[in-house]
């Protein structure tokens, strides 16, 4: 059975070969191990039998926006629903902290509209920019597409806790 859960220290490594596998790939952008730790809390997992199949990371920007970002799943795992369950988690997760948007910088278009998003221009984020994308090496030829999704407010009372791990059936 698949368990959606909050990351702990002990998934880092684990965490750290998905991201890093995809980063190779040209995917996503490479985490380090230190960046990982340091960050562990805003990831979450999915998990099989105790091995970590999927991840991905809720980063808060303000007090109404965050990016869900490093969304990774096993190569074997595709196509079997643990990334749309990890996006659904971290959206309401987002939700339940009042979030009013949601957004990611994506080479996976299709699947974030699918799941409810729309594309957005990366103008409309400028802490985005300023914060993270000055400093990437792709900054001058990022071939990401901006998407987001407006949460339905309010959402704090009906979110389940984020540290709340559930079974879900894909």
């Amino acid at each position: 059975m698949l368990t959606i859960r909050k990351a702990e220290l002990r998934d880092v490594p684990a965490i750290f070969g998905l991201i890093n596998y995809y980063a190779a790939e040209r995917v996503v952008l490479p985490r380090t191990l230190r960046e990982l730790y340091e960050n562990v809390r805003e990831f979450t997992v999915a998990e099989v039998e105790g091995k970590v199949l999927g991840c991905g990371a809720l980063k808060f920007y303000s007090d109404e926006i965050a990016e869900i970002r490093s969304l990774c799943v096993d190569g074997t795992e595709q196509a079997h629903g643990l990334g749309r369950a990890l996006t659904e988690r971290l959206v309401r997760e987002a939700a339940g902290h009042g979030l009013k948007t949601v957004f990611a910088l994506t080479l996976a278009t299709r699947f974030f509209l699918k799941c409810g998003f729309r594309e957005v221009p990366r103008a409309s984020l400028p802490m985005k920019i300023w914060r993270d994308c000055i400093h990437c090496d792709k900054y001058f030829h990022c071939d990401e597409i901006t998407v987001a999704l407006d949460l339905p407010q309010p959402a704090a009372s009906s979110a389940p806790s984020a540290a709340e791990p559930s079974e879900v059936s894909v």
